[in-house]
């Protein structure tokens, strides 16, 4: 009989772990949390010093009672569950769950699933660590909070089926604060000019681009300006001012923490970040591989340490020395800086064994599985080797007082890009400038000229958010791939070819808790508010003080929001359409894909229609109402109503103000300004009086 139990969070690490250890242990898996605050009410004892009050999860009697049977077989009980806050937190619940204070029992954690970790954690078993399990207590509780307080007042005055939460509506703020941005945004004209230069016995032209005066760097800002400057080059002599040559260092990059991790993939792979942590967290647990079983292939996914252990580094120099040369391995470990908390000091992720090679694990993988820890090994070996060294070559082209350059780059030694390989990376520039010497003139052929505008900053993306909430402080890596998933599926956001966009219902609830709860979306207070569990995780904060000091404030403002707030009518508003079985005026409603008409003589009458917002103004087109609609996922626009027949449509409102420039009928709204609608144009000017004030 089995002398000791080991509990594990997940069903498919219990083979894996059971054929490591022997007959001596039984393994057996809580499948997750078995206690949690109630969902029917907020189960927080604000009387009782803000006690939680926890219950068995539903559906989990029967997980429990199974290992209350192993436990009393049992001389000893390991609790080893995820090594991270919500997996201390598991273990101490599991602890009342199973009745467990009178029994021996101990905490272990790997951060991969191998015999040696394994057996390595058994020898270094501790007690629960009570600061890991307060900071996530404190972390349920004061999101608890806000769900359960904020919650009704969105169902009371927007709809049923809304949420907010402590993290998710800093998201979703900070997404519609982009979209504010790059609504407010006024591109301006510039002009980029090079200039196609013969050098002497060659064939080929040399390109030059054109960099500003030989005292300072300028940039073309008219059509204008561009033809004086022409005017300037040509005739004029063109003659080698200065040759640079020097060596461009590219260090190698960092192995991936959860962050980067998403990141990376959603760049290269085109995953979301849901799918990235679904194929990591099968990759940590493990995959059957033919001949050696189930098997963990990388460390724990949800990290933000770059360290990396001793044996880990030891074995990654010895392989890139074998198959790759001295030359190649780097000499000392890299570790990102950072002056925040990187949580529990765990390692970056990596593969549990680097000799381990993704071609030969192929046919054991699914294809996404394999892309992913492709990517995981190669970006883990590259952050073992040596930097890449570039030879780079600059040269200035002056002619009378214009200046123009032209820089070029070669890849002499690859390094860690033998492995690992970026967009960035590639070389750059013209052969042609090896052989040319200072004081070289050369003879111009042509001149080429190009009109631009200045673009807005991008679409959120979901690795640019993840991105943007890692260097805010806002959330930690466990909570960056839920986050954007409850966003996406509550409909405040939508997803189109990767960017992120604000549906009409998600600006509604940003606005209303801007007004109502500022501090709640603030981005500095949910960073603090990081900072403090991260004081209750080092022993320093007590989690009850920061509950109790945050509560008051909540609950005030829930109270102040609804006396105050007046409700958003949404579904309730009239059109000018009748409905065309009964006569009824139609009302407009808002259903899962936006506003729609409705009759408002339901049930009995069920007609419906889509909803067309017209915003008085005629299509340049063909004459007809402009109206606003949205694409599939939700994202507005502005297009002609006779649509397909007519293809007129933009992304910014149109204001029926003629072009002075192109005598274009419409004009795009931005902010305060007007922007010509035909983007070969480019002509702003500010709004008018008459139009700001019907705005």
């Amino acid at each position: 009989m089995a002398k000791y139990l080991v509990i594990v969070e997940s069903p498919a690490k219990v083979k894996t772990i059971k054929k490591f250890l022997g007959a001596n242990y039984e393994v057996a898996a809580s499948q997750g949390h078995v206690r949690d605050l109630p969902r029917s009410v907020l189960g927080i004892d604000v009387e009782n010093d803000f006690e939680p009050k926890y219950i068995t999860i539903r559906g989990k009697g029967e997980i429990l009672a199974n290992l209350r049977k192993e436990v009393k077989k049992a001389e000893k009980v390991y609790l080893a569950t995820d090594p991270d806050r919500e997996g201390e937190a598991i273990s101490w619940h599991l602890l009342f769950a199973l009745k467990l204070e009178n029994k021996k029992v101990y905490r272990i954690t790997f951060n991969e699933i191998t015999k040696t970790a394994v057996k390595e954690s058994l020898r270094n078993a501790r007690e629960i660590n009570m600061d890991l399990v307060d900071t996530q207590q404190a972390r349920r509780c004061l999101d608890r909070m806000v769900g359960y307080k904020i919650s009704p007042v969105l169902w009371a005055k927007v709809k049923r089926g809304l949420s907010a939460g402590r993290v998710q509506s800093v998201a979703l703020r900070i997404i519609c604060d982009r979209e504010e941005e790059i609504s407010a945004f006024i591109p301006e004209e510039y002009w980029t000019l090079d200039a196609q230069l013969r050098v002497e016995g060659e064939k080929n032209l040399l390109t030059a681009k054109y960099y500003g005066t030989t005292k300072e760097k300028h940039t073309i800002a008219s059509k204008e300006e561009l033809e004086r400057i022409k005017g300037e080059l040509f005739g004029a002599t063109y003659k080698v001012s200065a040759v640079k040559t020097g060596e461009r260092v590219k260090k190698a990059p960092l192995p991936f923490t959860t962050s980067t991790l998403q990141q990376e993939a959603s760049k290269v792979l085109n995953f979301s970040t849901q799918k990235t942590m679904r194929l990591a967290q099968q990759l940590y647990e493990g995959v059957e591989i033919k001949g050696n079983g189930t098997t963990g292939i990388i460390t724990y996914l949800r990290t933000d340490s770059t360290r990396i252990s001793e044996e880990a580094e030891t074995a990654a120099r010895t392989y890139i020395t074998e198959k790759y040369g001295e030359a190649y391995a780097a000499g000392a470990e890299q570790e990102k800086k950072a002056d925040k908390k990187i949580q529990d000091a765990h390692e970056a992720i990596r593969p549990t064994d680097i000799g381990r090679l993704p071609i030969e694990l192929k046919e054991s993988l699914s294809r996404d599985q394999f892309r992913l820890y492709q990517l995981i090994w190669k970006r883990f070996a590259a952050s073992r080797m040596t930097e890449a060294r570039y030879e780079t070559t600059s040269v200035k082209i002056d002619a009378g007082e214009h200046r123009f350059t032209v820089a070029a780059s070669k890849l002499v030694f690859d390094g860690f890009m033998s492995v690992y390989t970026q967009e960035e990376d590639k070389e750059e520039g013209n052969t042609l400038i090896k052989g040319i010497m200072p004081e070289a003139e050369l003879s111009l052929a042509s001149l080429e000229e190009k009109q631009h505008f200045t673009q807005p900053a991008p679409h959120y993306t979901e690795a640019s958010l993840v991105r943007a909430m890692e260097e805010l402080g806002i959330g930690r890596p466990s909570t960056y791939a839920p986050t954007i998933t409850t966003i996406l599926a509550r409909r405040y956001i939508v997803k189109e070819n990767k960017n992120l966009y604000v549906t009409e219902l998600g600006e509604v609830v940003n606005s209303m808790m801007k007004e109502a709860f500022p501090s709640i979306v603030d981005v500095n207070f949910t960073a603090t508010m990081e900072a403090l569990l991260d004081g209750v995780e080092e022993g320093n904060v007590k989690w009850k003080t920061v509950v109790k000091n945050f509560y008051p404030d909540l609950e005030e403002a829930v109270e102040k929001a609804e006396k105050e707030l007046e409700e958003v009518e949404i579904a309730d508003e009239l059109s000018d359409e009748f409905c065309d079985l009964c006569g009824r005026q139609m009302v407009i409603k808002y259903g899962p894909h936006g506003r729609f008409l409705a009759c408002p003589g339901f049930p009995d009458c069920r007609n419906t229609k889509p909803y067309f917002e017209k915003i008085g103004v005629a299509c340049p087109k063909c004459g007809k109402d402009i109206v606003l609609k949205k694409t599939k996922k939700g994202r507005k626009y502005y297009g002609c109503i006779d649509n397909p027949d007519c293809d007129f449509m933009v992304w910014q409102k149109p204001v029926d103000v003629s072009c002075d420039r192109c005598g274009s009928l419409v004009m795009l709204q931005k902010g305060n300004k007007l922007v010509c609608a035909d983007e070969t144009c480019g002509f702003v000017k500010d709004m008018p009086k008459e139009k700001l004030e019907v705005r």
